[in-house]
């Protein structure tokens, strides 16, 4: 099939949506690196894996109806000034009981 030439409306429509492309592929990347850092906080408190530090950040985006975008940057602002909604510190902290290890690596044993 014959190539049809294409005409300025055409080129100028297709180097707009790849520049929306691109916007929209930096801001998956910074979301993505921001996610990542909130991941390795929670992975500090709670001595966890870090699979189980996003599963720690997924729930608490779902429980609180926060996206998970907004949560990891409520957890980075929190770590860096110590300041974060109760209901989000509340779900945090009930999570990290929840998922968070009986006892810290490498601590004497309980009891």
């Amino acid at each position: 099939m014959a190539r049809v030439p294409r005409g300025p409306d055409d080129e100028t429509d297709r180097i707009l949506s790849l520049e929306a492309e691109i916007a929209q592929l930096k801001e998956a990347i910074a979301s993505h690196a921001v996610v990542d850092q909130a991941i390795g906080v929670v992975v500090a408190l709670g001595r966890m894996s870090p699979d189980e530090g996003w599963l720690v950040l997924r729930e608490l985006s779902q429980h609180t109806n926060v996206k998970l975008r907004n949560v990891a940057d409520l957890i980075l602002i929190w770590g860096r000034g110590g300041e974060m909604p109760e209901e989000i510190r509340a779900e945090l902290d009930d999570l990290l009981d929840r998922h968070g290890p009986l006892q810290i690596p490498g601590a004497p044993p309980l009891g």
